[in-house]
């Protein structure tokens, strides 16, 4: 997913590529967002419609229907995205394959890229990714969902639980143990690709704070059979891989956390200039003024930040030090993004606290944000590890 030489383009061409997401969101995903919060779901067909587009083939390679780009081609597209779109239960699900597949890209067989990847890009089938157990939470290594080779097949027993796109999938990227019987730790920890009709796979709808549109489930094994060729890289290589696709998703979330952020700014400004409050527009008072400045304050150095690592990465930098600031840049986007709903939602007023306001959806939708793909309290403690503290 992230070559060591990735396509760049010059400022207007990035430019032209967020206009054109921007455009897509805009049409496409804002002005339907409401009725598909109140349904729970948003239509499949989206994900073909994203496909046409290319947004689904992005950071993929050509012979598997990819288009390769680097982090700093990904940035303007997620910013895009959750800026003009306004809700992350449509960017969580539409781009799930985004955790999901970079696994099977990097370490699967090409038997099992070729049987998976294209469809998806295509917008035929969907992926997601299985990691959390109940009762595990950030802890990986200690998962307890089993793998047993029997034959040609692996048997999988155990769950999983908050899985974005886990009732639709198709394909279910999960971490197993495949260690012996009643083993502990990142030893044993292997991944294993299960095909989403698999008899003995059962899954149970969500309900959540946030992202009423986001299919998310929790997943039961009972005995699923898995080929043995659905194995992605070697036995007891799953805690290597998981936390190198961990890389990604971070950036991916940071990415997605200044488009919401913006989003608030957006809906605060425009409010705060047609709103009177006793004869004049509220942003004609120093106290919304500042709240405005504050916001875009975090919002600009979240940018610059982002395109930094972004730049470094596409540079090959993938040091301690690197994955230590894509860990505090996680936590500093996320808390952006949260301040700016907050004052957003205190600009509108009564209004913010509406169902319908862009801000009010952002402000129920931040705690996953800081939750997802580590916690903030994991995030400082993994920057601390790789910064030798």
């Amino acid at each position: 997913m992230n070559p060591a030489a990735p396509p760049t383009m010059n400022a207007a061409e990035l430019q032209d590529l967020y206009d054109s997401v921007a455009r897509f969101a805009r049409e496409e995903i804002a002005p339907h967002v409401n009725d598909w919060d109140a349904a729970g779901e948003f239509p499949r067909a989206l994900y073909r419609r994203a496909a046409e587009l290319g947004l689904l083939a992005i950071g993929y390679p050509e012979h598997l229907g990819g288009t390769p780009a680097g982090y700093a081609m990904r940035l303007p597209v997620w910013v895009a995205l959750c800026r003009h779109g306004g809700s992350g239960g449509v960017l969580a699900s539409l781009f799930s394959h985004n955790i999901g597949l970079p696994p099977v890209v990097a370490h699967g067989s090409a038997a099992l890229q070729g049987q998976v990847v294209p469809g998806v890009l295509r917008g035929e089938q969907i992926a997601a990714l299985a990691i959390t157990e109940p009762g595990g939470g950030s802890d990986v290594a200690a998962l307890r969902t089993t793998a047993r080779l029997d034959g040609d097949h692996y048997v999988v027993v155990g769950e999983k639980v908050f899985i974005t796109s886990g009732v639709r999938a198709d394909w279910i990227t999960a971490a197993v143990r495949t260690g012996e019987a009643g083993s502990k730790g990142a030893g044993g920890v292997s991944m294993l690709l299960i095909p989403g009709d698999a008899p003995g796979l059962s899954r149970s709808p969500l309900q959540k704070m946030g992202w009423h549109c986001s299919d998310t489930a929790h997943l039961r094994f009972d005995g699923v059979r898995v080929p043995a060729s659905h194995l992605i890289g070697r036995e007891g290589d799953g805690f290597k891989i998981i936390m190198s696709n961990f890389n990604a998703e971070r950036f991916g979330l940071a990415a997605g956390a200044l488009g919401f952020a913006q989003a608030c700014y957006d809906e605060a400004l425009a409010w705060a200039r047609q709103r009177k409050t006793f004869g004049a527009a509220l942003v004609e008072r120093q106290v919304i003024r500042h709240k405005l400045v504050d916001m875009w304050m975090r919002i600009a150095s979240t940018e610059a930040w982002l395109q930094a690592i972004a730049a470094r990465a596409d540079a090959g930098d993938t040091s301690p030090a690197w994955v230590a600031e894509v860990c505090m840049l996680k936590n500093h986007a996320t808390q952006t993004m949260q301040f700016c709903a907050d004052q957003a939602v205190q600009i509108l007023g009564g209004m913010g606290f509406m169902r319908g306001t862009v801000s009010e959806r952002i402000y129920r939708e931040v705690k996953v944000m800081m939750i997802g793909g580590g916690a903030e309290e994991i995030m400082k403690d993994l920057a601390a590890r790789q910064l030798g503290l």
